[in-house]
């Protein structure tokens, strides 16, 4: 059972430097959640809704790669809160900068950035979001979560849209009017073409694309848009190329045919939303060559192309976006952006820029502060080659994966993944939920995607050894299932 760690989990110890503000390895005392994780959950079950509650955290203990629980268990994290921690907990070069007296008014005044900006905003932009901004795109606007990111990108879509119907962008009287009352046509009869098992936020516009579980969706009305399938992809890739070929033109035909369809209902598609690795949904992946018709497609019937890069972008794909990998020069109209990114928002080109004030706008639409910290994290990102790192240690992972997927074929399948961004399936959901909870004991934190797959999400400064630390850990669980 254990021939694999003979030839390939041998990890070397840490270097020195990275000793310093990360674990040598997990370190567990108790079982998860531990008494105290528990006491504490008793307490604030009279205050939230605490169902979904793991344990809690202690942040201060938590270094680099490793979170550290009230009970003192600490665990290597390759979840990162839901893939949000760029470069680890703690990291020095942040507590550096939180440190500096020069940026307290950033932290102790929080603007409403829309009508009374700090003077230091435009260069800060420049510095941190401008910085790392999609081909194309020289816009952005900042908000505070993914959620609200889409669902501001899909009212600028509309906008845009209703401008290039109009041929200007005065509305009518009868616009005005009827809008207020919720009534055509001031509030049209338009859509967004999503694709099953997408997520987008659970916002009201955002779950009327979101399709991938029915808890997020359970008792909310929605909208009458179109959904199109998301190709399933058969692995290894290289086997079933000309399947996987067919599955994907099977889909982007469907797409045409909402569209056309859409159309003649009187529900015209304004704008087709996707994500470059369907995430929540369980990591489907599509090829480049998907992606590029898709925004053909997009072009070809006027429909605004938004990519929402959520979670897959910041990195973890071995390129900052991952539509990046699809090799185009115009790959998107909107790109929006949330988790790693420390701030919410979305890219835009010139011409989905609002026509009018307080069009795209709420109180706060960001927080200078998450903008100072991503600076900082670009910085460190550069300075230490993490992409490169990330694409080094996410083919130690994926290898890996492949290896176990061969040691263990009656509990794993379909390894899959681009840099860290990886994903492997499991039996079935009671096991995931057993493997889950076994590594969790270990000193393992991963988090479960889809109906039956883990995903892999660590910060950019997870390096070969701790994948090799992972791959352990992961045997040995593994050993006990089969």
């Amino acid at each position: 059972t254990h021939s694999l760690s003979k030839f390939y989990f041998v990890y070397k110890a840490a270097p020195k430097t990275q000793v310093e503000f990360d674990y040598d390895g997990p370190s567990m005392k108790t079982s998860v959640p531990g008494t105290r994780s528990q006491v504490t959950h008793k307490q604030h079950v009279y205050s939230q809704n605490v169902g979904a509650i793991n344990f809690f955290c202690n942040y201060d203990e938590s270094r680099g790669n490793y979170l550290v629980d009230v009970d003192g268990n600490r665990m290597l994290d390759i979840y990162t809160q839901i893939s949000s921690i760029p470069i680890g907990y703690n990291h020095p070069a942040l507590l550096k900068l939180m440190s500096n007296p020069n940026n307290l008014s950033t932290l102790v005044n929080r603007p409403a950035l829309g009508i009374l900006p700090p003077e230091n905003f435009p260069n800060k932009l420049t510095e941190s979001l401008l910085s790392v901004a999609p081909s194309g795109m020289g816009r952005v606007q900042t908000m505070a979560c993914g959620s609200c990111s889409n669902e501001n990108a899909y009212k600028a879509m509309f906008i845009w849209y209703r401008n290039k119907e109009r041929g200007h962008n005065i509305p009518s009287d009868e616009d005005l009017s009827s809008c207020m009352v919720n009534q055509v046509p001031g509030c049209p009869e338009l859509s967004i073409l999503s694709f099953m098992g997408a997520f987008h936020g659970r916002t009201m516009g955002c779950l009327a694309t979101t399709h991938s579980k029915a808890i997020h969706k359970l008792d909310v009305p929605s909208f009458d848009w179109p959904i199109a399938p998301f190709p399933k992809l058969q692995y290894p890739l290289e086997e079933f190329s000309r399947e996987n070929a067919q599955e994907e033109a099977r889909c982007l035909e469907e797409v045409e045919d909402l569209i056309v369809k859409w159309r003649q209902k009187g529900k015209p598609v304004a704008g087709i939303v996707i994500e470059p690795i369907q995430a929540e949904g369980g990591d489907n992946h599509a090829s480049p060559d998907f992606f590029r018709s898709l925004r053909n497609i997009a072009c070809k019937h006027g429909c605004a192309f938004h990519v929402d890069e959520v979670q897959t972008g910041g990195g973890n794909t071995g390129k900052f976006w991952a539509h990046e990998h699809w090799g185009m020069d115009d790959p998107a109209d909107i790109v929006s952006f949330s988790k790693k990114l420390l701030t919410g928002g979305y890219y835009h080109k010139d011409e989905l820029q609002a026509d009018k004030p307080y069009r795209i706008f709420n109180t706060w639409m960001g927080d200078p502060s998450k903008n100072l910290l991503l600076a900082e994290v670009l910085n460190v990102i550069r300075k230490e080659n993490l992409l490169e790192e990330v694409t080094r240690s996410g083919k130690a992972l994926i290898n890996g994966l492949y290896e176990l997927q061969a040691q263990y074929p009656g509990i794993l399948s379909r390894a899959r993944g681009q840099g860290t961004f990886c994903a492997i399936d499991i039996c079935d959901d009671a096991t995931r939920s057993s493997i889950l909870l076994k590594a969790r004991d270990k000193g393992v934190l991963l988090g479960g995607c889809g109906d039956r797959s883990i995903r892999f999400r660590p910060a950019l400064v997870f390096k070969d050894y701790h994948v090799h630390i992972f791959l352990n850990i992961f045997n040995e669980v593994l050993a006990q299932h089969k």
